[in-house]
């Protein structure tokens, strides 16, 4: 099988980063063909180049043009070779230059269940609004912050005895396992967007 492609984009400590390369190193039919983070200081930078992963380093004066910055991130991606690309933990919103450029082909992972808790403070939001379950959500990038199309989701229940940390580590453990699944079944070209906008995967086997 041909290997999927992907860059990375990244703005913290890639522990998403590392749960695919983990999982790369296993059998997922995944390539990482460059990873570009939002911080110098992000630890994910360390990972990528620990597995021998091209990189790209923007700061904060990179983003003074928004715009300018995303042509810089589609150019990067394109000449990489990227057919998807992953956000993991970036946060910086792309702007339709990127998404134009690699159109239904941006990944992004939300910590919580969408379309409940949008924005950058969802598990603190689930926490305080008392829910019995929340969870993560992988959808694709749009516009629209936090609306893409779904294409998967997986529960993770607010245990009795619960703080907020044992609630997000356990948050963070799914994203390491449905982030991979995802790239597997786009791999394996198990994955439709229907004319409804509405992702499909076919299950394994």
């Amino acid at each position: 099988m041909e290997k999927l492609k992907i860059g990375v984009l990244l703005s913290g400590s890639g522990t998403n980063l590392q749960a695919i390369i983990d999982e790369i190193a296993e059998d997922l039919p995944v390539e990482i063909v460059h990873v570009l983070s939002s911080r110098p200081d992000a630890y994910g930078i360390e990972r990528a180049r620990a597995a021998g992963i091209p990189v790209t380093v923007f700061d904060r004066s990179c983003y003074e043009d928004p715009t300018a910055a995303d042509g810089r991130i589609a150019a990067i991606m394109d000449k990489a070779g990227a057919e998807y690309l992953v956000m993991a933990g970036y946060m910086r919103k792309l702007t339709p230059v990127v998404l134009d450029a690699f159109p239904d082909r941006v990944l992004n992972l939300h910590p919580a269940l969408l379309p409940s808790f949008k924005g950058a403070h969802a598990i603190q939001d689930a926490w305080d609004a008392g829910v019995k379950v929340t969870g993560v959500t992988v959808h694709l990038a749009n516009e629209d912050y936090d609306k893409g199309p779904i294409v998967a989701q997986r529960a993770v229940p607010v245990l009795e005895g619960d703080d907020i940390d044992a609630l997000e580590a356990r948050i963070h453990e799914i994203e390491h396992v449905i982030y991979p699944e995802v790239l597997r079944a786009i791999a394996e070209g198990r994955m439709t967007l229907d004319a409804d906008r509405k992702i499909h995967i076919q299950p394994l086997g």
